[in-house]
């Protein structure tokens, strides 16, 4: 019989780093809120959240961070005038962001990497298993790649990260899992993490991409990891001892994910990013994509 584990409610997203790769944008404007066609990004990561049945969520934050609880919060100034306008539709879109979820808010502080941001949750959370959403994926809602993350939860315990498949000469961008199969096509089992390896040394291709699902023992571990790659506290040297013990904290498994995902993580793809979603956008689509074809047209004539 199927083990049944407790429900997920709570998220985390932490979103306290300096964004120093869009910089100056990202100067006095967290890299959080530079916006994906007209919607901030950590607008779409909350409603992945929202979607997956996550509805109380926590934020990470540091310093100048204060415009991301703005964005979620009511701003009655101008919901009074978008009213008195009679535009309905602005309102609307508004007011969707403040009603989105539970919103609560802490600051990392000393940001001493992603594993310190996590810890950081360990007093909302408490003792229940939590995801972890990283803003710099974005995950298409018609792949619901976090939903069937809690599914995966749910029956086996533990902790649960997302996979996908990537070329060995980009595995050292990424943390890197060692995996077996399981009898479901899209579950692998997790025997080792490393991060950031170099392709010589990486066990698989299977990266690690900005979704997990964690139980709750990962905050003792997180309390005693050293400082790893880059001086920080690497959540994936956390997840290794989790992997390597099952007894402290359940097995780690993996999904894997072949849906769509879009990376806001540098320039290049965060305006990849921009352009699909624009793209298949019903009010924005169709006008885009025949000046897109245009434009492209227009530029291979010239070269």
């Amino acid at each position: 019989m199927t083990q049944s584990h407790p429900r997920i409610s709570k998220a985390v997203i932490p979103a306290a780093g300096l964004g120093t790769r869009f910089l100056p944008a990202t100067k006095a404007t967290p890299k959080e809120m530079l916006p994906v066609v007209d919607k901030p990004a950590i607008q779409y990561v909350v409603e992945e959240a929202v979607s997956a049945g996550l509805e109380d969520v926590l934020m990470v934050t540091g310093r100048n961070k204060r415009p991301l609880e703005d964005h979620f919060d009511r701003n009655y100034e101008l919901e009074s005038a978008l009213q008195k306008k009679g535009d309905a539709d602005r309102l609307s879109r508004v007011q969707e962001s403040s009603d989105l979820a539970t919103m609560h808010y802490v600051r990392q502080g000393d940001p001493r990497g992603l594993g310190h941001a996590v810890l950081c949750a360990a007093p909302h959370v408490g003792h229940e298993p939590f995801a972890v959403l990283l803003g710099d994926d974005l995950i298409d809602p018609r792949d619901p790649l976090l939903q069937r993350m809690v599914e995966v939860q749910e029956q086996h315990g533990g902790s649960v990260i997302a996979l996908m498949e990537v070329a060995p000469e980009q595995i050292h961008l990424y943390g890197c899992a060692a995996v077996e199969a399981t009898g479901d096509g899209d579950v692998v089992k997790v025997t080792g993490l490393v991060e950031k390896p170099e392709p010589a040394d990486a066990p698989s291709n299977y990266a690690i991409i900005g979704r997990y699902v964690l139980d709750p023992h990962i905050f003792d571990i997180l309390r005693k990891t050293e400082p790893g790659r880059g001086g920080e506290i690497q959540l994936t040297d956390a997840l290794q001892q989790l992997a390597e013990d099952e007894k402290v904290g359940g097995p780690v498994h993996g999904v894997v994910f072949k849906g769509r995902r879009y990376d806001t993580g540098d320039r290049a793809d965060y305006l990849r990013a921009i352009v699909r979603l624009a793209c298949e956008r019903e009010d924005l689509g169709p006008d885009f994509r025949t000046w897109l074809r245009s434009f492209v047209a227009e530029e291979m004539q010239e070269r």
